[in-house]
């Protein structure tokens, strides 16, 4: 089992100027797109369940620098940041979001359950750690298949409780299964702090009983988590089986936008926010680093509002699916 190294003290990896920018990039465009959809679901123009993911990018965007082609994701049901870093269209990504026609699942799956072939992005899914099983059974196939693909597999510290997450965790290791599994620990679940709902002093550790090994890794640091993430490729790759990332993070909104979140302080999200943000991070080292001026990164930013923008005219202006839809997509189609 790998041993325990904590998450401050990470070494930080060389990485070029371009990588910098893209990581920013990457998580700037999942937090602006995030703060529009809270807009339109209080507009009314989301319905159902909406859950964001702002304050915690630095994970998918780091780990998704270490995934290759053909690489796959599955997740849960804070998603809409795992469709972005992975490639998916963000007008495709709001389109669904606001049930429209040219959405990822033509307007059917809504917020929590939205797929992409293309992108090798399985779903968005809306039962705490199904999802788990899922990641299991994809990794499974590309070992069947013998082609050095590796399956992402992200979930909650919440659904971390969840007893198909340790049946997983057992076939996964039985196997040899290529696959990653990643507790986005944002410490609250749907609003139980992890202090109240597990005597474990880590999630990551767990795997011990099964001979998985794992670390855990500072969530808001993408570079660590970057390099955490190719640690964990490597090992998978190597056809060692599977391995656990802990990646500490921290959701700056409510569990869903339901949720007035009064089971922590207004004192601690701002502490969050002003010390440990992690788009904050990367821009202080492109300007301290003399990588980008401060014009730069505004620019960048007008860049990727107005990419956000037009996701959001493209969902209002989407037509609504046909009824004939409701009949469509229920059974797959028999080869012949």
């Amino acid at each position: 089992m790998a041993a325990r190294k904590p998450a401050a003290k990470a070494k930080k990896p060389n990485v070029s100027a371009e990588e910098l920018l893209d990581h920013y990039r990457q998580m700037l465009l999942i937090r602006r797109f995030e703060e529009k959809a809270g807009q339109l679901y209080g507009m009314g123009l989301i319905g159902g369940f909406c859950h964001l993911y702002i304050g915690q990018e630095a994970v998918v965007v780091g780990l998704e620098a270490a995934a290759e082609e053909g690489d796959k994701r599955v997740t849960s049901y804070r998603d809409h940041g795992h469709m972005l870093a992975c490639g998916m269209d963000p007008k495709g990504i709001m389109a669904e979001l606001t049930g429209r026609e040219g959405g990822f699942s033509k307007g059917k799956g809504g917020s929590m359950h939205m797929f992409s072939k293309e992108k090798h992005f399985y779903g968005g899914h809306g039962i705490v750690a199904a999802q788990v099983p899922i990641g299991a059974g994809l990794a499974f196939a590309d070992k069947y298949q013998g082609n050095d693909r590796v399956t992402f597999t992200y979930f909650g510290d919440g659904a971390a409780n969840q007893g198909q997450v340790y049946e997983a965790y057992n076939m996964a290791e039985l196997w040899d299964l290529p696959v990653i599994f990643v507790i986005e620990n944002n410490q609250y679940a749907m609003g139980t702090s992890t202090k109240r709902s597990t005597k474990s002093p880590s999630y990551w550790e767990r795997g011990a009983a099964y001979g998985i090994p794992g670390e855990e890794v500072d969530g808001m640091d993408v570079l660590a988590v970057k390099e955490a993430g190719e640690k964990a490729v490597a090992h998978c790759r190597a056809g060692k089986g599977p391995y656990i990332l802990e990646i500490k993070t921290y959701r700056y909104r409510g569990h869903s936008m339901s949720d007035p979140a009064k089971y922590r302080t207004r004192e601690e999200v701002q502490k969050m926010r002003e010390e440990r943000d992690a788009i904050e991070g990367v821009r202080s080292l492109l300007l301290t680093g003399k990588h980008a001026t401060e014009d730069d990164l505004k620019a960048i930013d007008k860049e990727i509002k107005a990419i956000v923008n037009e996701a959001a005219e493209f969902s209002k202006e989407s037509p609504e699916p046909a009824l004939e839809e409701l009949w469509t997509d229920i059974y797959a189609p028999l080869e012949a």
